[in-house]
Order: C-alpha cells, then structure tokens, then sequence
C-alpha cells in the first residue's frame, strides 16, 4: 500500500454499512443499472448476503457518502479544485494517457484523499464508440497501489445495451414490438445489441431509440430486464457488449472484499 494510505477500521456504529462502495458514473441511470447488477452477483456469490440486507451491509456512495449515490464524471474537475488536489498530469508507466485515463485517475484520487475512504470504487463508462475509453479506465487503475479495490465497466456502446440484453418479451404486445424492431433494423436488438449506435442521436441504429420503443420508456420494466433475467443469460448476450467483462469484473474484485478471500483464491 502506498506510503500515507493507511487501510482503516470498519465503521463500529450498527447503523453504518459494513462497506462503502464509490461510484462514478455519467448519470443515475448509469449508477442504478451498474450498482443493481452489482448487487445481483454480490447476492449470487456470498454466500451469507440475502438481498434484505444489502443495505445494512454495503452503501453506494459519491464523495459525500450520506447524500451522494455516485460522482459525476462532469464534476470531476471541479471537486478537484475544490479539494486542492495537485499532480493529475503526467504519463502511465512512461506512455500518454488514452481516453478518460487523467480524469479517472483523478477521480481515484479524488476517493484517496477522503477521511473515510471507500472499500471499492466502481468506474463507470459508455465507450461511445471508443475502445480507448476502457485502455484509459485501466491506465488509471494501474497507476499506483491504490487503497481501495477498483472494479471497471464500461458499456459497449452505451447503458442501453445492457439493459437490452435483459429484455424478454412478457406478452403479445411486447412481442410484436420487438417484431417491428427487429423488422426495423434487419437484425436482434436483444441478442444482438452492441450493433447499435451511441453517436448519432434518433439514428436508426439509436440504442435510445430501440430500448424506447421495447419498453416504452418505462423505468420500471427497464429494471425488471435486469434484475430478473438470470445473470447467465445476461452474460451470454452480453458478450460484446461489455456487460459479461463488467460482471466477471465484480466477481473478481468486488466479492472478495465482502468475503475477506483474495482475487484468484
């Protein structure tokens, strides 16, 4: 561990989780897809955790870890000239930065410098298009020991898809609209999802528009894509699109924390 980084105890009080887990993210969508299915495998893999006690047992925090459930990748900056921080520039064992590598390294260091520092931090990012954005994600992390666990996800190419790769038609009326935009697009938006587009808004491709179009903006049916399809499934569809790597990616770095048991053990 790293000089000035002294790991620190629990907190004691019993109204406090056990663990505390940052999170940063572009929106609340992004934060609540990445932590819900963070908690399905944490469920999944430890072996004591039931879902009725994920909150007296972890919390999802920004930097203010009572108010905040995640930091915004746009205030990055700003929280860091409100901390003072110095010394985000400069190279990844001797190489430039790619994407995202600087402003993640210093949201990092942003989570280093609390007084209660977090037991993980999750990064999380659409890759727009941009494999970089994951080289950067893991320049960052790879920077130096730092006194937390970090856990990478990164959405080929946006959120939506992973919530696509969730969706299973419940109905005749939900199966014909996934006809109409299968028929649209010449190819399976569920199975198929990372041949969707993330630049080019209200394109025909538009991950937005065809997870609209299956769930009818409906937030709710957006989360029962992704908490009761079986996390199997999930990683079968997810395959290129960076939800089966982001949940290996929990199961490796994340659990241990919870069950005490080193990665790889």
């Amino acid at each position: 561990m790293r000089a000035g980084w002294r790991r620190q105890a629990k907190p004691v009080s019993a109204s406090e989780p056990a663990y505390e887990f940052g999170v940063v993210c572009e929106a609340r969508a992004d934060q609540l897809t990445a932590c819900g299915l963070a908690d399905r495998v944490l469920v999944a893999e430890v072996d004591w955790l039931e879902p009725e006690m994920l909150d007296t047992q972890r919390h999802w925090s920004g930097l203010t870890a009572r108010e905040d459930s995640f930091l915004r990748w746009a205030s990055v900056r700003a929280e860091a000239a409100r901390m003072g921080l110095r010394g985000i520039y400069g190279h990844f064992d001797g190489r430039p930065g790619e994407a995202d590598a600087r402003m993640a390294r210093l949201a990092l260091l942003l989570f280093a410098a609390l007084s209660r520092r977090p037991d993980a931090v999750v990064l999380v990012r659409d890759s727009d298009g941009d494999s970089r954005r994951r080289l950067g994600l893991e320049q960052a992390r790879s920077d130096r020991t730092w006194p937390f666990e970090i856990i990478i996800g990164v959405a080929e190419p946006k959120r939506e898809c992973w919530v696509l790769a969730g969706f299973e038609a419940k109905d005749r009326e939900e199966e014909e609209r996934l006809r109409k935009v299968m028929e649209r697009l010449a190819f399976h938006p569920v199975h198929e999802a990372y041949r969707l587009a993330a630049r080019e808004h209200g394109a025909k491709t538009d991950a937005k528009v065809a997870l609209k179009e299956l769930t009818q903006s409906d937030a709710e049916r957006e989360r029962e894509c992704l908490s009761g399809t079986p996390l199997p499934i999930l990683e079968e569809r997810g395959k290129d699109t960076g939800l089966a790597a982001y949940l290996m990616e929990v199961r490796e770095r994340l659990v241990p924390v919870m069950t005490g048991k080193k990665r790889g053990k």
